[in-house]
């Protein structure tokens, strides 16, 4: 058989039910990480979803394994073994959800069933995670049958099940099973693409880095007529606190939580992006962020520094009292390159030097930071996907060195030094975390398509690929 026929099966097996029939199973099953006591349906989507699922597409070795912080949902490795001397992929996924919240939804829509109207498939799961990592395996499995029983390459998939908590335990994993998860490329999906009509492909994903500032002036708050311009007031000194971080446009003000300059390859590629054209986006605000980006650079390749949360008084209930104390939780987004380590440092200098000792600066409590990776734009990967994708669907894909938003990324870039390519299936519309997430049918049989021209090439060109990264080492 032949790249048209393998991808023809594909969307021939969708046609018919056959990938929709396998995530109706898999949303069925609830996998909520953030809810307590979910251990035993976490493990069951793996048990009973994942492993038979995967035995049949000829993974010769499966296991599900404890999270190394002996608290959070396990984790699975499945492996498909070829030749020693094949090229090897690793294939990323997770089966936790956000909690269902089944009585936000919409009446007629149940989170743990597919529900199809027109070209929306509701269900919690279908676009974040499910859905995603359940459609490459369909892929995988239709080049296998057209290919009669072979790939090409190797082929290692793991599934967490905790990544809406921020994937506790998966960075040690992955140093814990280094040689199990050996590969030459990530390929993965996740998160939206830039609009629904254009193929995507992503990199790697911005970091993030959450932080608070508190001011603490003194036990009770004191009447505002008796005490007022008399007592120094924490909102106010935390208002312009953050005002000489960043300024009323959007700017940062720190150097140390600036990035470099955005590398030419990096502005290249974001050349063509055009973000916020889905009819549900909100209106771009030309004017914010730093000057002289454009949106596609402001969101991709710099940095954004966002107040999350700030309080002081009660705004539910003020009263006329000069508060006792203020709080603000703030976020930095940042790209590679960034100096986040010494993001307490920086802003601990900055704000004693412009008159603010007496706000305390800390990293946010339960917060993880998420590392910023970016797999460059010119690495021989990233040539080859986007012939695959656009040979596959007709289109030229969005090529985006970096998502905005975080993903455990590093894990495999940093941990196994993996170069990653991110192909994802949903659309910045799908409400994934909220009530009536969605899957598009017409985009999941597009990723149908790609995902198996993807893998039909990978078995084609995969080891003229790694010889040309040797080349150009």
């Amino acid at each position: 058989m032949t790249r048209d026929d393998a991808i023809a099966r594909a969307t021939a097996d969708f046609d018919a039910g056959g990938y929709l029939g396998l995530l109706r199973e898999a949303v069925a099953m609830p996998t909520e990480s953030q809810k307590p006591g979910q251990d035993e349906a976490l493990h069951a989507y793996l048990a009973r979803f994942l492993d038979p699922l995967t035995e049949r597409l000829g993974f010769q070795e499966r296991r599900i394994l404890p999270n190394p912080d002996g608290v959070h949902g396990p984790l699975f490795i499945a492996s498909r073994q070829e030749g020693a001397d094949l090229p090897t992929v690793l294939i990323y996924g997770h089966g936790d959800t956000v909690r269902n919240y089944p009585e936000q939804w919409r009446e007629g829509l149940d989170p743990l069933a597919v529900t199809v109207e027109g070209d929306r498939w509701y269900g919690r799961g279908t676009a974040d995670n499910k859905g995603q990592h359940i459609l490459n395996l369909v892929a995988l499995d239709h080049v296998i049958r057209s290919r009669k029983g072979r790939l090409g390459f190797n082929v290692t998939f793991i599934v967490e099940m905790g990544e809406e908590l921020g994937s506790p335990g998966l960075r040690p994993f992955c140093r814990e099973h280094a040689e199990a998860l050996a590969a030459d490329v990530l390929i993965a999906s996740d998160g939206p693409r830039l609009s629904a009509e254009r193929p995507t492909l992503f990199l790697g994903s911005r970091g993030a880095f959450n932080f608070e500032l508190a001011v603490e002036l003194r036990d009770g708050g004191h009447h505002s007529g008796n005490w007022g311009g008399l007592l120094r007031n924490p909102g106010t000194v935390l208002a312009n606190a953050i005002a000489s971080l960043v300024d009323g446009r959007g700017t940062i003000l720190v150097p140390g939580l600036r990035p470099p300059p955005i590398p030419p390859g990096v502005r290249a590629a974001l050349a063509d992006i055009r973000v916020g054209t889905d009819p549900t986006a909100p209106t771009i605000d030309e004017d914010w962020g730093e000057p002289g980006l454009s949106p596609a650079e402001r969101v991709f390749g710099w940095n954004a520094l966002e107040v999350l949360a700030f309080r002081t008084g009660d705004p539910d209930g003020p009263v006329n009292a000069v508060p006792p104390h203020a709080k603000a939780t703030l976020q930095l987004r940042f790209v590679v390159g960034t100096e986040w380590q010494s993001l307490i440092e920086n802003v601990r200098t900055h704000l004693d030097a412009h008159g603010f000792p007496m706000v305390a600066v800390r990293p946010a409590r339960g917060s993880e930071v998420f590392m910023a990776t970016r797999l460059p734009v010119e690495d021989p990967w990233v040539t080859w996907a986007l012939g695959s994708i656009e040979a596959s669907s007709g289109k030229a894909p969005a090529l985006l060195p970096n998502l905005g938003g975080s993903l455990p990324n590093d894990a495999f870039s940093e941990i196994l030094g993996l170069p990653t390519l991110w192909v994802p299936h949903s659309y910045p519309a799908c409400q994934q975390h909220a009530p009536n997430e969605h899957l598009l049918g017409s985009q999941a049989r597009e990723s149908m398509a790609i995902m198996a021209g993807l893998f039909w090439d990978l078995g084609e060109d995969g080891p003229a690929i790694l010889r040309r990264r040797t080349e150009g080492a």
